[in-house]
């Protein structure tokens, strides 16, 4: 297949990480990833907190850049995001059309069509649950919010982790609780989202798992920066990532308990 990889703007600009495993892993399984460099932000900020219209040109960007995918161009769209996907799935058509704009809300929805997150790609397109990962780590999942409630992966991602080679996998005790991210939820709400991230927090390291994983570093970056301020010494890792790696070609460990990588190759040339 040819698969046009969507970054995300947050791992794009802080955790290219996650694009980057992506792109490992759809390669090493043999399929061509293309990444179209006018894409930006999805416009999931902007319709969250209710400014639909300031969300148009961001909407805009977004659908004419993957709009090669509705005209068969490429096979798929995937994003190493869940809120992200949900947001293209189930926003970008619906603000368009608050906006009277019906032609770019039928290619939003075309584009959307096609528009995978990771795990559903390989899974539900690609009909895969071993992808030949190796990781020798004892690791814990957290599902999620969006990919959980709006595009309903159900166990997508643990069927992927379960077949990875010399895995330790251990089940979060509850698991489908929120993290007290959301967005500007944190912000506006930070003692709220202080203490859902406290319960969060504890129940991971509850489970003596050295490794978080997750299908979204929104919430990644949320829970991995308490669990690095509690000096835990429990790194957080995208799927993607942990998917990715092999015994020929392992994905390192961070040198911190908050993988963070160096800028990526498209911010580097950009600058």
């Amino acid at each position: 297949m040819r698969i046009a990889l969507a970054a995300t703007c947050l791992a794009d600009t802080l955790f290219p990480g996650a694009p980057r495993a992506t792109v490992r892993l759809l390669e090493r399984l043999g399929h061509e990833v293309v990444f179209p460099t006018d894409q930006a932000c999805c416009g999931q900020m902007h319709v969250n907190t209710g400014y639909y219209r300031e969300a148009v040109p961001v909407i805009r960007n977004h659908v004419e850049t993957f709009a090669p995918v509705a005209d068969g161009e490429w096979d798929a769209v995937v994003m190493p995001s869940g809120s992200c996907t949900g947001s293209v799935r189930h926003q970008q058509a619906m603000v368009c059309r608050r906006a009277g704009l019906d032609d770019l809300a039928a290619t939003a929805e075309a584009v959307s069509a096609k528009t995978y997150e990771l795990s559903e790609l390989l899974v539900d397109v690609l009909g895969l649950t071993d992808v030949g990962a190796w990781f020798p780590h004892r690791v814990t999942y957290h599902p999620t919010c969006h990919s959980l409630r709006m595009l309903h992966v159900g166990d997508k991602p643990l069927r992927l982790l379960r077949a990875v080679e010399a895995i330790d996998l251990v089940e979060l005790p509850a698991a489908d609780s929120c993290c007290g991210f959301g967005g500007t939820f944190a912000l506006k709400n930070a003692d709220t989202s202080a203490a859902m991230l406290e319960d969060k927090t504890a129940n991971v390291r509850g489970t003596g798992a050295e490794v978080l994983t997750a299908g979204d570093m929104s919430c990644l970056m949320h829970i991995g920066g308490g669990l690095s301020r509690q000096g835990t010494g429990i790194h957080a890792l995208h799927l993607a990532e942990v998917l990715a790696s092999t015994r020929t070609d392992p994905t390192p460990m961070p040198a911190t308990t908050f993988s963070r990588p160096e800028r990526s190759e498209r911010t580097e040339a950009t600058r």
